[in-house]
């Protein structure tokens, strides 16, 4: 329920109140049924749901992953179309309860539009603005656009699993299948709730989503929140994936100890490579937290971690896996000023994400494209 002061402000200022459903004659679909294209989900294709990982026995990963798998962080949904409006009914598993996260980011959706001749539109049209206090919502992104052919993606929740979609037209709407990828090839990335978009202000910020508006392939977000840690048994479930065009390790920050990452990663990178011996892998070091300024036992460890990555890759270079790179993170956020790229000192504001993803475009293009 709204708070007074939260009625208050939306009397105030018009633009602060949710948005409204759109009056008319809309058609609903599902986005589940064809020429629709959903896209992040590795295992949408035979289990028709909106969920990371396959559904598993209990016990077969950590309860904590089981459990963020149905988080939809870097889900999409595409199409095109010619509405006028586009509107969307979200049914979501439960209510937006971060304590730093904006509702927009753990539970909404927002809405990127371009010409049919792009393969993936980067225009920002519009972001779900609900009430907060509820599991379910209907936005209209826009209405009264002209009648013309518009490729459309839409960015689902980052921290809140979700139960139902439907997609509302104009009643008499062409709808089309979105342009292809360049190749069914998929980037997969692994990590932390930072990979998992912690704390992006709606969902096209996380740093996978701005790379996927610029790489035309199909991306794989499986960032576990304090849940990446390398564990086998996630592996193994990441190489059943086919088709991978590269694989981006990044679960450092979730290590509780430096001899705990270094009995993992070896480990994590040996399962994946004998099923997938040609992928490239891209082993990425953490972030800086702006912490290690005034704790410099905390950057002492970041340093070590990094060190060990590269002998890592080194090693297994020299052995003979030449698919395997190492990316530096430390200057993801930028240099002296990285601070304040974060909400708390080291989960990124959208600033943050899109200075990691500028970082680690031109790294991943060599690699996939």
């Amino acid at each position: 329920m709204e708070t007074r002061k939260e009625k208050l402000l939306q009397q105030y200022d018009r633009k602060m109140r949710p948005k409204a459903k759109l009056e008319g004659n809309i058609r609903w679909y599902s986005p589940m049924d064809e020429p629709f294209q959903i896209a992040g989900f590795a295992w949408f294709a035979q289990e028709r749901k909106y969920r990371r990982l396959p559904t598993l026995p209990p016990g077969a990963v950590p309860e904590a992953v089981e459990h963020l798998a149905n988080h939809t962080a870097g889900g999409q949904i595409r199409f095109q179309t010619d509405s006028t409006s586009i509107s969307i009914r979200v049914k979501l598993t439960g209510k937006a309860d971060m304590a730093h996260m904006p509702a927009t980011g753990q539970c909404g959706v927002d809405c990127y539009v371009d010409s049919p001749d792009t393969i993936i539109p980067r225009k920002y049209g519009n972001t779900t603005v609900y009430d907060h206090t509820q599991t379910e919502y209907e936005c209209a992104f826009f209405s009264n656009w002209t009648a013309t052919m518009r490729n459309v993606c839409l960015s689902l929740p980052l921290y809140q699993g979700v139960e139902e979609i439907s997609i509302g037209l104009d009643e008499n709407a062409t709808l089309l299948a979105a342009p292809s990828y360049v190749s069914d090839k998929k980037v997969i990335v692994y990590g932390t709730s930072i990979t998992q978009g912690g704390c992006a202000s709606r969902p096209g910020m996380m740093y996978t989503n701005i790379l996927s508006r610029r790489i035309p392939l199909e991306f794989l977000n499986l960032g576990f929140s304090g849940n990446g840690k390398g564990e086998p048994e996630v592996a193994e479930i990441i190489a059943q994936i086919d088709n991978p065009a590269c694989l981006v390790v990044d679960y450092e920050g979730n290590c509780v100890s430096t001899e705990l990452f270094r009995q993992t990663l070896p480990e994590f990178i040996k399962i994946y490579r004998e099923a997938h011996p040609l992928t490239p892998i891209l082993i990425v070091s953490r972030i800086p937290y702006a912490r290690e300024q005034l704790t410099p036992h905390l950057n002492e460890m970041r340093m070590e971690r990094m060190q060990f990555e590269k002998e890592l890759v080194k090693e297994r270079r020299e052995q003979g896996d030449l698919n395997i790179y190492f990316f530096e993170g430390s200057k993801s956020l930028g240099d002296d000023d990285f601070f304040e790229s974060t909400v708390d000192g080291s989960h990124p504001t959208d600033l943050g994400f899109l200075r990691m993803a500028n970082a680690l475009e031109p790294v991943l293009k060599t690699l996939v494209l």
